[in-house]
C-alpha cells in the first residue's frame, strides 16, 4: 500500500512537471503556443493613456532570453535604454486571419514603454512598432487608440490658454511593405490648417442632380461633384465633433437607387451609405471607417444642401 502511494505521488509530480505552465522567465526553449498563451486577448477598440501604462497588461514576466526566441533582438531593444535591466510583460494579443499582433510593455527604472510586434501564422516575426512611453518630458499627454482593423492611432495633446492642441498619427501594418505605414495624419497645431479646411474637389463640375455643397458650418460639410456619369459622384467630407472626433474622407460614391448611394473601395473596410433628398444628404457608416476618423465618432450625420448662387444675367 505504501509503495502504491509513493508511485502515485511520483506520477502526479511527473505529470505536473510535463504538463505544467511553461517557465517564461527562464532561459529554456519555449513552444510558440506557450509564448502566445501568455498574452491576454485585447478587446477592441482599445484606448491606452501613458499615465496607466505601468499597470497595463498582465503581470507575467517574460525573460529577454525567451522573448528573443520569437521577437528579433533589435526589434525590442530599440524601445529601451538598458535592455539588461528591463522587465518585459505581455500586455495583449490581437488575432487576425493570418497574423498575431502582440503588445508588450518594457519597464526600466521609472519609465515604461509599449510596443507592438507582428507574427505570421507560422509564428515568424514580421515587424514591430513603438506605441507609447510613460513619463515623457515634452509637456504633452500621450495615448494610443487601437481600432478593430487594427490601426494604431498615436495622439499627443496639451492645453494652452484653455485651448487643446493635438496631433494624431495612425499606423497600420502593410503586408506589401513589410512594415507599419502611416494611414492617418491629423493636427490642429498648425494654425493655418486649423482655420481653413482645404477642399481638394472644390473646382470640379456641379452639373449633376446631387452635385453641390452640403454644409453645417465651415468645419462640418460634404462637397459632391460630378463623376464619370450621372450615377457616379466624387465627394469630400470633413467633420469635427471636438478635438477627439475629427473625420475626413475623399472618394467616389455610386448611386444604388434613385436617392441612395454607397462608398466602398477595394482594400478599405470602410463602407458609407448616402441618402439624398432635394435639400439634404444623410451620411451613415455601415462598416468600420476607423482609418478615416476619430475612434469614438463614426460617419453619421445629415447636412443641408447649400443653394447655388444664381448667375448674373448679361446686360
Amino acid at each position: 500500500m505504501q509503495k502504491t502511494c509513493v508511485l502515485f505521488v511520483f506520477f502526479l509530480f511527473f505529470y505536473g512537471c510535463k504538463h505544467g505552465k511553461a517557465d517564461l522567465a527562464g532561459n529554456e526553449k519555449i513552444k510558440a503556443e506557450d509564448f502566445l498563451a501568455a498574452f491576454p486577448n485585447l478587446k477592441l477598440p482599445a484606448y491606452i493613456r501613458d499615465t496607466v501604462l505601468k499597470n497595463f497588461g498582465d503581470s507575467t514576466v517574460i525573460s529577454a532570453a525567451v522573448f528573443t526566441q520569437f521577437i528579433a533582438d533589435t526589434a525590442w531593444k530599440g524601445f529601451v535604454k538598458n535592455a539588461e535591466k528591463t522587465v518585459i510583460h505581455p500586455a495583449g494579443i490581437i488575432h487576425t486571419n493570418d497574423k498575431d499582433f502582440l503588445l508588450a510593455t518594457f519597464s526600466e527604472s521609472r519609465q515604461t514603454s509599449l510596443g507592438v510586434f507582428v507574427l505570421n501564422d507560422k509564428h515568424a516575426f514580421l515587424s514591430s512598432f513603438p506605441l507609447l512611453v510613460s513619463n515623457e518630458k515634452d509637456g504633452y499627454n500621450h495615448s494610443v487608440s487601437i481600432t478593430t482593423e487594427p490601426t494604431f492611432i498615436l495622439k499627443k495633446e496639451k492645453i494652452i490658454n484653455n485651448v487643446s492642441l493635438y496631433t494624431r498619427n495612425g499606423f497600420a501594418y502593410s503586408a506589401s511593405a513589410g512594415n507599419f505605414s502611416k494611414v492617418l495624419s491629423d493636427s490642429n497645431e498648425d494654425t493655418a490648417r486649423n482655420n481653413e479646411i482645404i477642399n481638394p474637389i472644390d473646382t470640379l463640375p456641379v452639373a449633376n442632380k446631387y452635385s453641390g455643397d452640403y454644409i453645417k458650418d465651415k468645419k462640418n460639410f460634404i462637397s459632391i461633384r460630378d463623376g464619370k456619369n450621372a450615377n457616379s459622384y466624387f465627394f469630400f467630407v470633413h467633420f469635427e465633433k471636438g478635438s477627439d472626433c475629427i473625420g475626413e474622407l475623399k472618394g467616389t460614391l455610386n448611386l444604388t437607387g434613385e436617392k441612395d448611394g454607397i462608398f466602398t473601395e477595394s482594400g478599405d473596410p470602410c463602407v458609407i451609405r448616402f441618402k439624398f433628398t432635394t435639400t439634404a444628404v444623410t451620411v451613415k457608416e455601415e462598416n468600420n471607417c476607423g482609418n478615416h476618423r476619430g475612434i469614438t465618432c463614426p460617419f453619421d450625420f445629415t447636412f443641408k444642401k447649400k443653394k447655388r448662387a444664381k448667375k448674373a444675367k448679361p446686360e
